[in-house]
């Protein structure tokens, strides 16, 4: 017990994952309580009336959260209506139903970033990678129009092929002219949101009962199977998860997985010991190019179903934040598009029910980020020992 509370209260990256999440929902209080002009006024008369601040101050940060976790996790008074019989189950579940179909598309754009990072590359370009996986899943959903299983498989292989495609171009330039990965990924993802922008209004594409930005609708033999009935998590949550284990033992059981972790660690060496670091680098583009695909044809295929310029949102840049909220490892990774996932999904409903902005979880995954990649500033903050595994933030640099 006395070896286990040592190493609890160290830098490992448990620790420092959890106490960054706790700075980052306390960051936040402050930042809701300020935000708040009702309770801003009664810290004008606090020296006189401390309790009303106070008061002011724990009610609207403990509804906050509350309904945070009321709407990403379980809200208790549904869970009492289901069992007393004016509720249905469907309600509790609902919850949990929006932070797992938040998080899907999460997964894969997650993991692309990962693995890219693990082979020493900089993937920025998941948002982009993922928009062509939502434009060839959806065109090829609405286009072949198939029998049921294989118009789904079709589609999806299409969005992984189209972001596999979209990921092998820098791949390829960083092989053969040394072109740095961030600049190009960066000018594919404007390429691709200004072709999906001019592809949607174009004969074939567009909705011929629609006069704006919107294309045909996937018929429901390509569209992914709910997993609920009316909830709205779908089988893209269980494909991630999946994936996920394909990806862990790509990069941990694989002769490609030793070579891209070879080459990540240091590029002269792996070459020396005969290992093709330009071939490794435009393969290793084009997996991730095909996971952020996945992502983006899970968006399309699993809740939107049709094309608009904003159909990928910013599933490829939020893919950024879980990569290195996990570690860059795959079920690491996982768990941190989990965690977005519920982020999203109970931010919606505090905004609704508080009237707290939407913003506010957007920057709580922006501070969860910030002191998960400065792991020295937790440790000084909560006065951790010194972890001999502890080798935060290494990995984060590569590809720079």
């Amino acid at each position: 017990m006395r070896n286990f509370l040592t190493n609890l209260w160290s830098a490992n990256t448990v620790t420092v994952t959890v106490l960054s999440i706790f700075l980052a929902l306390v960051i936040g209080a402050v930042l809701i309580i300020v935000s708040d002009p009702d309770v801003m006024a009664s810290f004008g008369y606090f020296t006189a009336r401390p309790a009303d601040a106070l008061q002011g101050s724990w009610d609207l940060v403990s509804n906050a959260y509350a309904d945070l976790f009321k709407g990403a996790i379980v809200d208790p008074a549904a869970v009492s209506a289901a069992i007393d019989g004016t509720g249905t189950w469907q309600q509790v579940f609902a919850p949990i139903s929006e932070t797992l179909t938040y998080a899907a598309p999460l997964i894969f754009t997650g993991l692309s970033v990962a693995l890219a990072f693990r082979g020493g590359l900089f993937n920025i370009g998941g948002q982009g990678q993922a928009i062509m996986g939502t434009i060839c899943a959806a065109v090829a959903g609405f286009t072949f129009q198939l029998p049921v299983v294989l118009n789904l498989i079709v589609a999806l292989l299409a969005g992984l092929l189209g972001g596999a495609l979209w990921g092998f171009i820098p791949g390829i330039l960083k092989a053969r002219t040394g072109a740095h990965e961030v600049i190009v990924t960066i000018m594919l993802n404007y390429t691709a949101a200004l072709f999906l922008t001019w592809l949607i209004l174009q004969d074939g594409v567009q909705d011929p009962n629609r006069s704006d930005a919107i294309s045909k609708t996937v018929p429901p033999s390509g569209q992914l199977p709910a997993l609920g009935g009316e909830l709205r998590v779908h089988l893209g949550v269980l494909l991630g998860v999946l994936v996920t284990a394909g990806v862990a033992w790509l990069l941990n059981r694989s002769a490609f997985g030793f070579e891209l972790r070879a080459v990540g660690a240091n590029p002269a060496a792996a070459k020396t010991a005969g290992i093709s670091v330009g071939k490794t680098y435009t393969l290793l583009m084009a997996v991730a190019g095909a996971l952020a695909g996945l992502g983006g044809a899970t968006q399309v295929l699993g809740t939107a179903h049709a094309l608009t310029p904003a159909v990928a949102g910013n599933i490829g840049f939020d893919g950024l934040l879980v990569a290195l909220l996990g570690r860059n490892k795959p079920w690491g990774t996982l768990m941190a598009a989990f965690l977005f996932g519920a982020l999203r999904a109970g931010g919606n409903r505090m905004q609704s029910f508080t009237g707290i902005s939407l913003e506010l979880v957007t920057v709580l995954q922006a501070l969860i980020v910030i002191f998960i990649a400065a792991p020295a500033l937790v440790k000084a903050i909560f006065h951790l020992r010194a972890a001999r595994s502890a080798r935060l933030g290494t990995s984060m640099a590569k590809g720079w």
